[in-house]
């Protein structure tokens, strides 16, 4: 058994998603608070092209409904617990629709733990036409498994514990007093989840991918960096925020200056089979969470200037070092920041 794998971590990670974590995550938090029915404002969307022949559910006058709960008018019992949209169907025939607080059947409203339930008919849908045998099909099928770390927020909060791998208590400000010891590096989690996983699977492969995204990109390359020793044989960074650049000169985050790094070896990390992706219209200078101030503009002042002087910089770096240069740079055309069809390109570099 040699499945290939690869690890991910998006920055919806899922980024946890992203949960994309940055110097601004305080204002975010304020801003975003928690989990409301106006979420969809917040966070990229991908619209979903109708079918042309639509399947409508049957109405009628007087369907079959509770008229109260708890001795309160049902219409009233759904209005004070601050419902706006209400909907009973049974065998296809819709028995009540009632919306509340100025919704109505057009209004888009996340969808919440009624997600699985969707989710669950999708994956009987793909049963249905052929493209998944069965409840029971292994994911190994395909010969690759796929491991998603979750670096929660309660665990790894903040830019400096997520995007800076825990190096540095302040990885803006980094100190040989500052430096954590390697063990609780964030970083240091990656090789260790892969033998685990090799170890539970039954695994023989000796190496792995990565795709990282958003943030994503910015913890993988610097994964890359400290941990000079990984197994990683591809890997692609998709529209990173800003990075750090292997210049001796300038000093960590954004150099390898004043940091531990400075007196390790550029050779191994310029050497990899590495692809900077990014989206040609990812190139907005306010996007949310960009981070922006004198020193990191240096690199640029949007994402897509950022990743094409990244490249280049590291080109030139090999070059000078006379060091082999596997590296390619991806341009997605018409693409922006969206992760989803990021992930979806760069499958294809990964397994090519």
């Amino acid at each position: 058994m040699r499945q290939q794998i690869r690890l991910i971590r998006f920055g919806l990670l899922t980024i946890i998603t992203s949960t994309l974590l940055t110097s601004c995550q305080l204002g975010r938090f304020v801003f975003y608070n928690f989990a409301d029915i106006k979420d969809h404002k917040k966070f990229q969307s991908r619209p979903l092209t109708a079918d042309t022949s639509s399947f409508n559910f049957q109405s009628i006058n007087n369907g079959k409904f509770p008229k109260q709960l708890n001795d309160i008018p049902f219409d009233k019992y759904l209005a004070d617990n601050k419902t706006v949209a209400f909907l009973i169907i049974k065998n296809d025939t819709i028995q009540y629709e009632k919306y509340f607080k100025g919704y109505d059947k057009e209004s888009i409203v996340p969808s919440f733990s009624m997600a699985k339930s969707v989710t669950s008919i999708l994956i009987g849908c793909a049963i249905d036409e052929g493209l998944i045998k069965s409840v029971d099909e292994p994911i190994t099928n395909n010969n690759f498994i796929v491991i998603v770390p979750e670096f929660s927020e309660a665990n790894f909060p903040g830019g400096d514990q997520y995007n800076l791998g825990n190096v540095y208590v302040d990885g803006d400000n980094p100190t040989a007093n500052t430096l954590n010891p390697e063990s609780e590096w964030a970083f240091s989690v990656i090789e260790p989840l892969f033998d685990y996983v090799k170890t539970q699977l039954g695994n023989t492969n000796n190496t792995y991918k990565i795709f990282g995204h958003s943030a994503g990109a910015q913890f993988a390359h610097r994964f890359l960096m400290f941990k000079p020793n990984n197994r990683a044989v591809k890997t692609v960074l998709s529209a990173a925020g800003w990075y750090t650049f292997p210049d001796l000169t300038i000093g960590f985050p954004y150099g390898f200056n004043n940091s531990i790094l400075q007196n390790s070896s550029r050779d191994i990390f310029l050497s990899k089979i590495i692809t900077v992706q990014i989206g040609e219209n990812d190139n907005n200078p306010n996007a949310s969470g960009l981070r922006r101030n004198e020193i990191v503009d240096m690199q640029g002042t949007n994402r897509l200037d950022r990743a094409v002087n990244f490249f280049d910089f590291c080109e030139q770096s090999a070059q000078a070092l006379n060091i082999d240069f596997n590296w390619s740079f991806s341009l997605r055309p018409n693409a922006n920041h969206d992760y989803t069809s990021a992930a979806q390109d760069a499958a294809i570099i990964l397994f090519d």
